[in-house]
């Protein structure tokens, strides 16, 4: 997700108030649909007989036109080239490699899994500042990492006691847990990154970095093509526009209206719309034991977010 500075723009007006979170709520929903989409529209560029590769290409290549092009309009100030390139590099290059692994995941497990494993980055997050001293090992984040690799043992090990003659995807998994922790370190280095920046600005120098590394990527690999059939290019497009540089903006915009923990807490709808959009889209089914194991990883995120809001 995009991250940036929080500007309170709340009202003492408890009317004009009601009406700031109520916008900010169904900005901050329309961003998770957003997000949500992406396995989705992936998996139907991919179809088309394109590599990962090249679709993110195309996809990022789309959205830095976009944000370049609002940047113009706008008139933002420049940016120190050192930064940029710091950037476009770091930021850039750690995007790319997380979603590379999250996407390649779907080669062995459906939209869902790879949507409710994916969402364990809180845990890891907060795992990583326990072992570090950062952050004590409160009753709450005990429960909260409880929750989160429940879920993860009810979503993979469960089908694999009920089913183990067909085996389990161990590397799909892999894939999606380790872009989980990728994104888990991937957030704090943006942060630092962005600085003061306008965030249109950082996104649109970190797009082109991404757009770079998939274009070496699919290079490397020959699968780099320009001719796309208009099925694949209707999803790359509404891949960029609708699942990247809309719900990014959107994001930001109910993040100004409700606060990071508020947002934070909305946005756990995400993989619930991934899994709805992948058994709706793309007709992959969705089983008891992986909404389980989801709604137990999704209760560990609020866990830990209902109680920075009390401290908040």
């Amino acid at each position: 997700m995009t991250t940036g500075i929080v500007v309170n723009r709340q009202s003492a007006h408890p009317a004009a108030q009601a009406a700031e979170l109520g916008a900010g709520t169904v900005y901050t929903l329309l961003a998770a649909l957003g997000f949500a989409a992406v396995s989705t529209l992936t998996t139907i560029a991919v179809g088309e007989h394109l590599s990962l590769w090249t679709v993110q290409m195309w996809r990022f290549i789309v959205a830095s036109a976009a944000l370049v092009t609002f940047v113009g309009v706008r008139n933002y100030p420049r940016m120190p080239w050192p930064e940029a390139l710091r950037l476009m590099v770091i930021g850039g290059g750690g995007q790319a490699l997380l979603l590379g692994l999250a996407l390649s995941s779907l080669r062995f497990i459906n939209v869902a899994t790879l949507a409710f494993l994916f969402y364990t980055y809180p845990a890891w997050v907060a795992l990583v500042q326990t072992v570090r001293g950062a952050e004590r090992l409160t009753a709450r984040r005990v429960l909260a990492l409880a929750l989160s690799f429940g879920g993860i043992g009810v979503i993979v090990l469960r089908p694999a006691f009920v089913a183990a003659a067909s085996g389990v995807p161990w590397k799909g998994v892999a894939l999606a847990l380790g872009a989980a922790v990728v994104y888990g370190l991937y957030i704090p280095a943006v942060q630092w990154l962005q600085k003061s920046h306008p965030v249109p600005v950082t996104s649109a120098y970190i797009k082109l970095g991404t757009a770079v590394c998939f274009l070496f990527v699919a290079l490397g690999d020959g699968s780099l093509t320009v001719s796309l059939t208009p099925t694949a290019w209707t999803a790359i497009v509404t891949l960029a526009l609708f699942s990247t540089v809309m719900p990014g903006l959107l994001f930001l915009m109910g993040l100004m209206r409700l606060g990071p923990v508020r947002t934070a807490i909305i946005s756990t709808v995400e993989p619930f719309l991934t899994a709805l959009l992948g058994a709706v889209v793309l007709r992959q089914a969705i089983t008891v034991t992986t909404v389980l194991g989801g709604a137990m990883i999704v209760g560990a995120v609020l866990v830990l977010q209902i109680r920075r809001e009390r401290v908040a």
